[in-house]
């Protein structure tokens, strides 16, 4: 048997691979991240499947799924929302598979700031203004950040930066960011994306946490910050050039 970890996407129930869609529609055993994996996957369980929301489990009982499935000889299906290589606390899950002898492979999906980009018809390295994307997030209550990766230090190279799990924290966000990037720095913030209640903010960082406050966004949600939301009049990237396709 097999644990199979795939990224069940940002929301929409469409966005998610050939892959692993068959999978899913294949495992007899299904565990998925709560609230943020759309129920229609769910729906693609085989009618005897037994699917467990994880939602409420500590990782103790999520291996102990897990390695019975192993014993009874069942592939797992392990639903995680986004791209399970970031933010999914699916290293935990392989560490401990490891020390078991489970095998395990990994489905990638797509991640929520990929969605959060498509929804604002955006692409996030544009030539000339930004060619670097940070992936990061904040600690409040959760794991404490390693030593150099706080906003502010991450803010230097004003690159285009993707803040996850940390809409809750906007002010906080804000003023960590201002210093390097100014107060009339573009941002976005996108909640559920791809979903029917998806929520698109769009302004700067003078303005961003009152809108984020009046319109309730509390979870769920990328904040995007970065000269890429409203470039224009930029250079064309070497790619599709002349000078690079002659014919």
């Amino acid at each position: 048997m097999t644990v199979y970890f795939i990224g069940a996407g940002p929301g929409a129930a469409d966005l998610i691979t050939v892959r692993g869609q068959r999978l899913i529609e294949a495992a007899p055993v299904c565990l998925y991240a709560g609230a943020f994996v759309p129920t229609e996957l769910l729906e693609l369980c085989p009618s005897d499947a037994r699917v467990i929301d994880t939602a409420n489990l500590n990782l103790d009982q999520i291996l102990a799924e897990l390695v019975a499935a192993h014993e009874q000889g069942k592939d797992v299906a392990r639903l995680h929302s986004g791209d399970p290589s970031v933010f999914s606390a699916m290293a935990e899950q392989m560490r401990r598979l490891d020390d078991a002898g489970v095998p395990y492979e990994v489905v990638p999906g797509v991640p929520a700031f990929a969605a959060a980009a498509a929804t604002l018809k955006r692409e996030f390295t544009v030539p000339g203004v930004g060619q670097t994307v940070v992936l990061t997030r904040t600690s409040a209550r959760s794991t404490p950040m390693p030593e150099g990766e706080d906003l502010t230090s991450l803010g230097r190279s004003r690159s285009t930066m993707v803040v996850h799990l940390a809409v809750q924290r906007i002010d906080e966000v804000v003023a960590e960011l201002v210093p390097n990037y100014g107060e009339d720095c573009p941002v976005a913030v996108v909640a559920w994306a791809s979903r029917e209640n998806e929520v698109v903010l769009r302004g700067t960082l003078a303005d961003i946490a009152a809108q984020v406050h009046a319109a309730g966004v509390r979870s769920a949600a990328v904040i995007v910050v970065g000269k890429v939301l409203t470039a224009s009049g930029f250079l064309d990237s070497h790619l599709y050039s002349t000078a690079r396709c002659r014919t």
